[in-house]
């Protein structure tokens, strides 16, 4: 929902000098770093909900819509990059998806459990580019580890390079987002077709924010901060060491 730039030089500086450096810069590298995020993710499903909820589109148009973007942005990366962008890709599937749920008529419990086709497909992506060893979480979770300093970013690369304890947190963070995004879309065809209707027209928005709301809780406990805690030990070895031999 990732691609290292190992070879990439960057200066370490003393502690004391990182964490002083000016707060602009840091910004504006974590701005950057987030960049990929909002286009190919935020950007999309803030537009469809948008669309839909608060300017009464229907849902195909919505989703047609709100696939502009990640459409674009996909096929940018084939023409330009000679690559697919993964997290524009796993959007737009997701919206092709939820077009073709939404063609299903009639059945009102149906069309409750037409969502979670959405949810499923995203979860299921997201435990796949684990497999693939690509990761499509690392998105997100990157620009909250290094916090758009450079010392920080240097500490992840070799950190992720070494494929040890840190590579495999990396990948853990997907493999919770992906297994929750499923197990919610699972819940709620469950409860589309075992409660009331009028019940999960209500209950379906409380479990989906439930779910994000326990999984950003989970996942910051058993992998961002850990990784954190890692990340900020590298470079203070670094640093040390550089001091060291400057002696």
């Amino acid at each position: 929902m990732s691609q290292l730039a190992t070879d990439a030089l960057v200066e370490v500086r003393p502690v004391a000098a990182t964490t002083a450096e000016a707060p602009d810069d840091a910004r504006k590298a974590r701005i950057e770093s987030l960049k990929p995020l909002v286009l190919d993710a935020l950007v999309p499903t803030a537009s469809y909900y948008l669309l839909s909820k608060g300017f009464g589109m229907g849902t195909m148009a919505a989703l047609a819509w709100s696939s502009v973007v990640p459409a674009a942005r996909t096929l940018w990366s084939l023409v330009k990059e000679r690559r697919v962008n993964g997290l524009a890709a796993l959007i737009l599937t997701a919206n092709v998806v939820g077009l073709l749920a939404s063609l299903v008529a009639g059945d009102p419990r149906l069309m409750l459990a037409k969502d979670s086709a959405i949810t499923a497909t995203v979860g299921i992506a997201i435990l796949l580019s684990v497999v693939a060893g690509r990761p499509l979480m690392t998105a997100g979770l990157k620009p909250w580890v290094t916090k758009g300093n450079a010392a920080r970013t240097a500490a992840w690369e070799r950190l992720s390079a070494e494929r040890g304890r840190f590579a495999r947190l990396e990948r853990m963070f997907s493999v919770v987002w992906g297994l929750a995004l499923f197990g919610e879309a699972l819940l709620r065809v469950v409860g589309a077709y075992t409660l009331p209707v009028d019940t999960m027209v209500w209950l379906g928005g409380a479990i989906a924010a439930g779910t994000i709301t326990l999984t950003m809780f989970v996942s910051g406990g058993l992998v961002v901060g850990p990784m954190e805690k890692m990340v900020e030990a590298d470079v203070v070895g670094v640093a040390r060491g550089a001091d060291a031999s400057g002696r």
